[in-house]
Formats: C-alpha cells, structure tokens, sequence
C-alpha cells in the first residue's frame, strides 16, 4: 500500500467512499463548483485514481 493512499486517520478508502464523496461535492449540475470544491474535486479525482491504479476496493 503507498503511503499517499494513507488519509490523515490512517485508513485507505475505498473508491466507492471516494466516488460518494465527489458526488456529494455536486449540489446540482448546473451549479459550479466553488474554488475551493474544485481543489476537492481534484484532490479526490487524484486520490480515486491511485486507488484504482493500487485496486484498493474495501477501507483498510
């Protein structure tokens, strides 16, 4: 497991909890995101990407 997969818990989650946590991000389509939910949104785009890329599929 890489360490940047770690949260600040110490758990590793999984990619339905991060795909949970872009969705939610996402009030209405046709309302854009603020700054600082789209510096979420990529951080968690990141995040999911490394999840899929190690196949983390269950929270550590």
């Amino acid at each position: 497991m890489s360490l940047d997969l770690v949260t600040s818990l110490g758990a590793v989650r999984s990619a339905a909890e991060l795909n949970a946590a872009i969705r939610a991000l996402w009030s209405h389509p046709q309302v854009p995101l603020t700054d600082g939910q789209r510096a979420e949104y990529e951080r968690l785009c990141a995040e999911l990407a490394r999840v899929r890329r190690e196949g983390v599929t269950t929270t550590a």
